[in-house]
């Protein structure tokens, strides 16, 4: 059977360069004290994932790429697969404290991946026995996929298809036993055939595209010409975060209780955790710039990825469903709590499809961009010369398992992201949650912020500002004379796939801010 890439799995493909590679990377932290006699050889995770490789096609099959990108790629089956090709091990440079694992997984994640295989490997990283609330052995397991065949719910999937929910090595979740269809390799006929049917009906459905959203487009338009809702219009200002990157990417990261955050959100009354995340990720750009007397008087602006799955059951379907929206984080806004409210009103707005709309828009536009054009186009878009200015950080928020989770007996107890830049959006902040606790990761480039240590600090003191914060005396009687709201049903979220209990307690997270 023929598999060929969507166009928004394609898109990853296009847009990639030199400076600007489009994988993703989890870092995953585990401690072998759990594990029977206390410790996990190499080849022992090495089986691990060769018993697992049934749950994803992602593990079997690689790019079949056409002439001058005619026509979008297809998945084939790579008959030469080597797991032992795609995971290798390593240890952790003197004087491996937490500096140098920042410094060692940063230029991994800036390395090329080989893209004439399929599109992941796992690096063994040993040695971490000095970084800071990490347990004796710990090791951490550096997992890369290209997005072209991952997103954020459907990465969420694999990692928990790939993990136990015990050291006895019950899987977390039930997984399919029978074979995937990995693609058969196409005829040169069929390459044609699509290639021709593809350019040829693609400005159709473009043009249809373009009269179904033309009453979106003029809504939003209107709103912001008349400067209604939360602020008018949406201007992106100019800041370092929207320069040119280089291949040296760098790597942060901080992590906080849960609870803590969840507690915050009850401070601004229909607030959401996502909303506690914008606020915090914004107080910290706030410090940061100032610091450097480079704060706008506008608000930065934030992209924020949206799972476009429809329905619970396909987060195990690889590939990209994915969409936007762009959310004002009112960093000039100095109090906090203001600050939150601020960012709950636009964050209504924009899932409201009042504002914001410019990312989603332009996905559902290039569904029907023939390969060619779109493959031209991305390299225009993604030149240091001709790159949009579309936001000033990305943050991603995705929900991860609220239960310990196990590989080879090891326990994780601790999980980053780490994920592409681009020419104008040289700043990306990661917010997994796992296991009662959510870490703020940080992506971004050497020139850009050379001081990435300090960003991080700015972030802690964010989360302790909103953490402290005490409602004014007029927020107060305010609140008490307003009647107690009927209690919202809670949306599912991507958790909820992982329905299992376990029986371990949860084990205290280490480096939690203080």
């Amino acid at each position: 059977m023929l598999h060929q890439l969507s166009a928004q799995d394609a898109q990853f493909l296009y847009i990639q360069t030199a400076e600007n590679l489009t994988h993703v990377m989890a870092v995953y932290v585990y401690d072998p004290s759990t594990a029977p006699g206390k410790k996990v050889r190499f080849k022992d995770i090495i089986e691990h994932v060769r018993s697992r490789l049934h749950i994803s096609p992602v593990f079997k099959r690689k790019l079949y790429r056409l002439p001058f990108d005619i026509d979008h790629p297809y998945w084939v089956e790579d008959q030469h697969f080597d797991i032992e090709a795609h995971i290798s091990h390593g240890r952790l440079p003197e004087p491996g404290d937490w500096r140098q694992f920042c410094i060692h997984v940063a230029r991994h994640f800036s390395k090329p991946m080989d893209m004439n295989r399929p599109l992941w490997d796992m690096y063994v990283v040993e040695g971490l026995d000095r970084v800071k609330g990490y347990g004796k052995g710990s090791y951490a397991i550096l997992t890369r996929v290209h997005h072209s065949a991952i997103d954020g719910a459907s990465a969420a999937y694999f990692f928990t298809a790939l993990s136990d929910m015990d050291n006895k090595g019950t899987p977390a979740i039930e997984v399919p036993t029978s074979d995937w269809d990995y693609g058969d390799v196409p005829s040169s006929s069929d390459v044609m055939n699509r290639a021709v049917s593809s350019n040829l009906s693609s400005p159709v459905k473009l043009a249809n595209a373009i009269i179904k959203l033309t009453p979106t487009l003029w809504d939003a338009t209107q709103k912001n010409i008349a400067g209604d809702g939360e602020g008018g219009s949406l201007t992106v200002p100019e800041t370092r975060f929207n320069g040119a990157v280089s291949p040296h990417k760098m790597f942060e990261a901080i992590s906080f209780d849960l609870n803590d955050l969840k507690a915050m959100r009850t401070k601004v009354e229909g607030a959401t955790i996502n909303d506690v995340v914008l606020t915090i990720c914004s107080g910290a750009l706030r410090k940061y710039l100032m610091k450097h007397k480079e704060l706008p008087k506008e608000t930065l602006v934030a992209v924020a990825p949206v799972n476009a799955r429809k329905r619970t059951g396909q987060e195990n379907t690889p590939g990209n469903k994915i969409t936007a929206m762009t959310v004002k984080l009112w960093t000039n806004i100095a109090n906090p709590l203001e600050r939150l409210e601020a960012v709950r009103n636009t964050t209504r707005e924009t899932k409201a499809a009042k504002s914001g709309l410019s990312a989603r828009i332009m996905t559902d536009l290039t569904q029907h961009i023939p390969g060619a054009t779109m493959a031209g186009v991305a390299k225009i878009l993604t030149s240091e010369r001709f790159a949009p200015k579309m936001s000033n950080v990305f943050i991603s928020n995705v929900p991860g398992p609220q239960m310990s989770m196990y590989m080879n007996g090891a326990e994780l107890t601790h999980q980053y992201g780490m994920a592409p830049l681009g020419n104008g959006m040289g700043l990306f902040i990661a917010t997994p949650s796992y296991n009662g606790t959510m870490s703020f990761a940080i992506t971004t480039d050497r020139r850009i912020m050379p001081d990435i240590e300090f960003f991080r600090e700015c972030i802690q003191a964010a989360f302790v500002q909103l953490r402290d914060a005490k409602p004014t005396a007029a927020k107060r009687k305010a609140r008490a004379n307003v009647p107690p709201a009927k209690k919202a049903a809670q949306p599912k979220d991507a958790s909820v796939m992982y329905r299992r209990v376990s029986k371990t307690p949860r084990r205290a997270q280490p480096d939690k801010a203080k």
